[in-house]
């Protein structure tokens, strides 16, 4: 099936693409793990592997988190129970001592300080990267620079207020 393709490829261009396609068709059969290096793939846009590895990373500690408060109110199902166990494995910390509940609380805060440090790094990574891609920007194209910075920038907000119902007089729970 190749020969009749390639023999009604016009050019170099055509007959690498041919080529390529076959491969990558043989490699899917085969289930071969391809390189994606030497290609256009777009990856300057994608998100850094470490910063991937660091959002799971926090993830996990908001499971665990919540799994260690809910055995500090005194849920004691065998899951639960078990991550705490893994939560304290290579302390010298049993569930039976008398000051769990202070250790509990120790290592929550421990989770909650690492939390809080893994997303200090991404937001310095990610307000670097902004300003780096606005200087460039800068140099390059102002105008476009300045139309982007008018633009508001809204992530999930929902509309903007009404600056005409609200007033200084409302409080919380009090209907304007």
């Amino acid at each position: 099936m190749l020969v009749t393709y390639l023999e009604a490829s016009r050019d170099l261009c055509e007959t690498d693409s041919i080529l390529f396609g076959a491969a990558l068709a043989i490699c899917r059969i085969i289930g071969a793990k391809l390189s994606t290096a030497g290609r256009a793939t777009g990856q300057s846009s994608a998100i850094p592997a470490w910063r991937i590895r660091i959002e799971e990373r926090i993830a996990k500690a908001r499971v665990l988190i919540g799994r260690l408060i809910c055995f500090r109110s005194v849920n004691t199902r065998p899951r639960i129970v078990r991550t705490v166990r893994m939560a304290f494995a290579g302390t010298n910390v049993s569930l039976s001592q008398p000051d769990i509940m202070q250790k509990l609380t120790e290592r929550i805060d421990d989770l909650k300080q690492r939390i809080a440090a893994w997303g200090k790094r991404i937001r310095r990574y990610t307000e670097r990267s902004t300003r780096f891609n606005q200087n460039r920007l800068f140099q390059s194209d102002q105008k476009r620079l300045y139309k982007s910075l008018e633009r508001p920038i809204v992530s999930g907000m929902g509309p903007a207020p009404n600056p005409t119902r609200s007033h200084s007089g409302a409080t919380c729970g009090q209907s304007p």
